[in-house]
């Protein structure tokens, strides 16, 4: 996949870049897609938990397939296709049995191609498999916490990690964080890459693209008034004139926010802030 510069003819266009599509010219499988309702980051209250969220082009959610349970069936990429509701592509997979499903389509893989799942599956891109049926040093992208809760972790366009090393029930996983993490080898785990590695260098080049994907302007607490903000009033332009925190006064850039668990801790060996 290419990064394409689009002609200046306006200063919205001129640092404009786009990647040059390399999907399928398909429609979406109707019997795997849905509507999705825009909440604009709002929970069951209807109160906003997350600000500058809103708007947005209208989507269909596509059904995907994060388990991989359906083993020892061969299945054939039918087309490989674009989701908006994500930054990899997906890959609809047609079963032998007649059945089809979407998964997160790995770097590499075409249409035509076969993948399987399951312990006797090969170490191809797009093929899942326990855990503990992967040799060592393999890429591996889609991959389980819990075992057969489905692929929680590395599934965004690009990313990988490596299985590193096997000690009785449990193996290290070498993340892209640099993080080494502690999986059950019966967690599975999808081969390879994930696909659309180059998404990251696309240049938006105007604020309206950033509009279509559901991004609002992000004004910030020194130009609010005190009232709404911590950082806001002072007589002309001011710096805020306390550590930086959040509109509810909480710091922030620098205060750990997470909650002490020891639920989680145990399993990380090595962290990516050393």
């Amino acid at each position: 996949m290419a990064v394409a510069k689009s002609k200046p003819t306006s200063p919205g266009r001129r640092h404009q870049t786009h990647l040059k599509r390399v999907t399928d010219d398909k429609k979406p499988e109707k019997s795997l897609t849905s509507g999705k309702k825009r909440i604009s980051a709002r929970n069951n209250n209807g109160r906003v938990t997350v600000r500058f969220r809103g708007g947005g082009h209208k989507r269909k959610f596509r059904l995907i397939d994060f388990k991989r349970n359906k083993d020892n069936i061969p299945a054939k990429v039918e087309a490989i296709e674009y989701d908006p509701n994500r930054t990899a592509h997906i890959a609809l997979l047609v079963y032998a049995d007649g059945e089809r499903r979407y998964i997160l389509a790995a770097a590499g893989l075409k249409s035509g191609d076969s993948v399987m799942s399951g312990d006797s599956a090969g170490i191809n891109p797009g093929c899942t498999l326990p855990i503990r049926k992967i040799p060592l040093g393999t890429i591996i992208h889609n991959i389980e916490l819990r075992p057969g809760k489905g692929g929680q972790m590395v599934r965004t366009a690009g990313a990988s990690a490596q299985l590193v090393a096997k000690e009785g029930t449990m193996a290290q996983v070498k993340l892209t964080s640099g993080e080494v993490r502690r999986i059950s080898v019966e967690c599975r785990a999808s081969i390879g890459t994930v696909s659309n590695f180059e998404n990251n260098s696309v240049t938006l080049g105007k604020a309206g693209r950033k509009r279509w994907l559901g991004r609002m302007p992000h004004n910030r607490g020194v130009v609010m008034n005190p009232v709404d903000h911590p950082h806001g009033g002072g007589e002309g332009k001011s710096s805020g004139g306390r550590h930086p925190c959040t509109p509810w006064g909480q710091p922030t850039k620098g205060y750990k926010t997470r909650k002490k668990t020891k639920l989680s801790d145990k399993y990380i060996v090595s962290r990516r802030k050393k």
